[in-house]
């Protein structure tokens, strides 16, 4: 429904003024949300390399993007966020190959589904949705550190694609072992939920706390809602729910979402305004543009964030390796 009155429902536009020179990564750039953030940066002047696991999703985009603006610095790479090893090689060479990183937007995803374990036997909410996105900031880091340096404005943002649907993950959940994560018996939507609070902890008590503040990065974390958005994802509550109920749920996202112009609003305010860095607004969760959300009390829970940072750090070690992971205090 908003998206049939998106003049006059729905949150406040943002588009970003002009970027020229500066650079983007986008997971699920090619696609929905992420490709509504990769076109609105691209068409403000900004390099965009997009990420996707499909290669005519990238090539489509870029047609797209080009027809509005033909000089648009736009790229696509290939990535599987679900697979920690493809991770490491992709976003490796995207550190060695580039000269500054002012934009990274963590959009690629799945909704909620049925509980299933990605290539490296992770549940796969948790991998694709969270772990990638931990080991992108990782292995991108010291690029964060070194564009920050050069102290323009805005400053480099990461902005992880959350949801309030980080209410809905367990009440029990711990982040003390990949036992408790690989629970096949768990509701689809407390899995996704999962990984949606995950991402607000990282941000804050994960990026902000434990690497940002310490080292005196000149670097913003953020999470976002985009609000419920018409997007293919939508689809996948039919194979959440499978019956009537995944229907009905498939259809009412559907009718009563945002389009994925909309569903960009918040990640596009999150990158570029100026309020973030006048405020001070490190590590905040936002549920629309200018909008601080209200987490819940797991999201705010300083311990629940220290833990998921110690697991995330031995997952990727035991299943990629002891050099898996670049020093978080590493120069480029």
């Amino acid at each position: 429904m908003q998206s049939v009155l998106h003049k006059v429902v729905g949150p406040k536009e943002v588009h970003p003024g002009n970027l020229d020179g500066r650079v983007a990564i986008v997971t699920g750039g090619a696609l929905g949300i992420g490709y509504e953030v990769s076109r609105a940066l691209a068409l403000a002047g900004v390099k965009v390399i997009m990420v996707n696991r499909k290669e005519e999703q990238g090539a489509d985009a870029i047609e797209t993007i080009k027809k509005e603006k033909a000089d648009a610095q736009v790229e696509w790479k290939h990535c599987d966020m679900g697979n920690l090893k493809e991770v490491k090689e992709v976003f490796t060479s995207l550190r060695e190959s580039l000269e500054r990183l002012d934009f990274l937007v963590l959009s690629a995803g799945i909704n909620t589904n049925q509980y299933g374990e990605d290539a490296d036997g992770i549940d796969r909410h948790f991998g694709v949705n969270y772990l990638g996105h931990y080991y992108v900031c990782n292995q991108l880091w010291p690029l964060l550190r070194k564009t920050g340096k050069l102290g323009e404005k805005p400053a480099p943002r990461i902005v992880f694609e959350s949801s309030e649907m980080h209410r809905t993950a367990p009440s029990d959940v711990h982040f003390g072992s990949l036992e408790e994560i690989n629970d096949s018996s768990m509701d689809p939507t407390r899995l996704y939920g999962r990984t949606k609070l995950a991402m607000i902890l990282f941000a804050k008590f994960g990026l902000r706390d434990r690497v940002i503040k310490p080292n005196g990065d000149n670097v913003y974390a953020l999470s976002v809602h985009p609000g419920a958005v018409n997007t293919a994802m939508q689809q996948q509550w039919k194979d959440a729910y499978p019956g009537i109920t995944g229907k009905l749920l498939s259809n009412a996202m559907l009718f009563m979402g945002r389009d994925p112009e909309q569903g960009s609003y918040s990640a596009l305010w999150a990158l570029t305004s100026d309020e973030i860095e006048e405020k001070n607004m490190n590590g905040f969760y936002f549920n629309d543009p200018g909008q601080p959300g209200k987490e819940t009390s797991q999201a705010s829970d300083e311990n629940l964030g220290s833990a998921l940072w110690d697991l995330s750090q031995r997952i990727i070690t035991d299943k990629i390796g002891k050099d898996a992971l670049v020093d978080w205090n590493a120069k480029a």
